[in-house]
Formats: structure tokens, C-alpha cells, sequence
């Protein structure tokens, strides 16, 4: 099954690492938070994946093309480094697709854009490229099927506290104030399951999650998955401090084998 990740956003909320690097690419521990989320989706056989490129995207080209596997593996070390030899290896059975969909789409255009690449494949995944989880990617696609979804996704609890603020239709008083953690208030995680009927639903010039999915919302053919186990993203500094204590403290939950 394949995996379209988009690559190609200006990661403006990271401002201090997106303006040397694509989002897609700042590390955590040794690699980008991109190889992050492919090797979780390959731990699970989701090994062919379709990048939609835009913002530098020579950088992740040049990532891969000058791929070090030994920073990541064991290895054996002998005539000075002319001889390495890999106990374990990578990514050696990935399969990357490169396209450039530019560096002002919006995530339905770059999807249009490699929809000739998912020629044949019924169902597909998809996924922003800066969002880690511990759920189990064969739940989601059973759980799609059995829906009979044109398209679902993860859908996760806030981990930022604020105040929700309900004054019943606009008038300014107050009905209910309740913060996000205890409110009943998902948001959209990302890890799609989609079929090919999504082509269907998206025109020129829109956003995926405004005008098509408002489309199947009123079909009933958009599903979510509700999560509270882990979930975590890269916006913030903060944040990729706290993917990195966890990753470097060997209590990543993303790290499957």
C-alpha cells in the first residue's frame, strides 16, 4: 500500500530550523522527523512512498541521495573505512517517489498532483510529514474498509490547554467555558486512509480539509478515528524538545523493533 507524505509546506512555526531547512527535515536524535514517520509507516510493510516536494525541496532529494545508513545501524569498521560492512540495514527496502508539486499548493493540489502515481492502488495512506503516533496503521485501514469511507483519519485529543468558549450562537454571554483537555475536542492528526474517489471530490485551488472533506461530511463518507494514546507533532521548538527527550531517552513510542 502506498504512502503520499507532503513534504513541501514552509514550516513557519519553526521558524529557527525551517528557515535553514524544510520542516519535513529538522532531526530528532540522528534523522528528520520525515524518516521518523516513513519508518513507522515500513514497520508495518508501508514501504513505498510518493513525497510531494515543494519548499528546499533539494534538501530531502540530497538526503537520500547521500543516505548514510551507518549512523544508524551497527557496523564493522576495518582498512581505514574502505571495508564497511552493515550488520543492519535502513531503508534498503523502500521504494521513494520524488515530485516536485511546488512551493505554494495546498495539500489537495500536491494530491492531485501525484494522482497518476497511485494509479491502481484501490486505497491509499497519507500523511503530513510531522506527525508521530503509536497506532497501529492496519487498524486504520480495517476500520476505513469496514466504514466504507472515502476518506478517514486520525483523530486525537489536544495537548495544548486553552479555554474552549461557547455564548450560544454569538450573542457574547456565555453558555460553557471549558478547557480543550477535558472538553469533548479532537483535532485532525493526519494519518489519511483514502480511496480513489477523493480525486472526485476536490476542485481547483482548494484545501483538502476545507472544501472536499466539508463534501463527504455531508455524505456521511468521512470517518475518524478518536485516539488518546500517543500522539505528537513537530510545530514548535518546544515540541521537538519533547519528540527528542523521548527519542533519546530510548522511550519513543513511535519506535517499533
Amino acid at each position: 500500500m502506498k504512502v503520499v507524505l507532503f513534504c513541501g509546506g514552509l514550516g513557519t512555526r519553526i521558524r529557527d530550523y525551517s528557515d535553514q531547512v524544510p520542516k519535513p527535515m529538522v532531526p530528532i536524535g540522528y534523522r528528520p522527523v520525515l524518516w521518523h514517520v516513513m519508518k513507522y509507516y515500513a514497520s508495518y510493510g508501508c514501504n513505498d512512498f510518493i513525497l510531494c516536494l515543494g519548499y528546499k525541496a533539494d534538501v530531502i532529494k540530497k538526503y537520500f541521495l547521500n543516505y548514510d545508513e551507518s549512523l544508524t545501524n551497527d557496523f564493522v569498521f576495518e582498512k581505514g573505512g574502505k571495508d564497511i560492512q552493515l550488520l543492519h540495514r535502513d531503508i534498503d527496502d523502500w521504494r521513494i517517489t520524488f515530485v516536485d508539486t511546488g512551493t505554494t499548493s495546498t495539500i489537495a493540489e500536491r494530491l492531485v498532483a501525484v494522482r497518476p502515481h497511485l494509479e491502481g492502488e484501490e486505497v491509499f495512506l497519507a500523511n503530513y510529514s510531522d506527525g508521530l503516533t503509536d497506532y497501529p496503521i492496519p487498524e486504520l485501514v480495517e476500520e476505513h474498509r469496514r466504514r466504507e469511507a472515502v476518506a478517514s483519519f486520525l483523530c486525537i485529543k489536544p495537548h495544548h490547554s486553552f479555554h474552549v468558549v461557547d455564548t450560544g450562537g454569538g450573542s457574547g454571554w456565555v453558555r460553557c467555558i471549558q478547557d480543550t483537555t477535558q472538553a469533548d475536542f479532537w483535532v485532525n492528526g493526519g494519518y489519511f486512509v483514502m480511496d480513489q474517489r477523493i480525486f472526485d471530490y476536490i476542485r481547483p485551488g482548494e484545501e483538502l480539509v476545507h472544501e472536499p472533506f466539508q463534501r463527504l461530511v455531508a455524505e456521511s463518507k468521512l470517518y475518524a478515528h478518536k485516539y488518546t494514546g500517543f500522539w505528537g507533532c513537530m510545530d514548535t521548538y518546544k515540541e521537538k524538545q519533547m519528540l527528542d527527550d523521548l527519542y533519546l531517552g530510548g522511550h519513543a513510542p513511535w519506535v517499533r523493533g
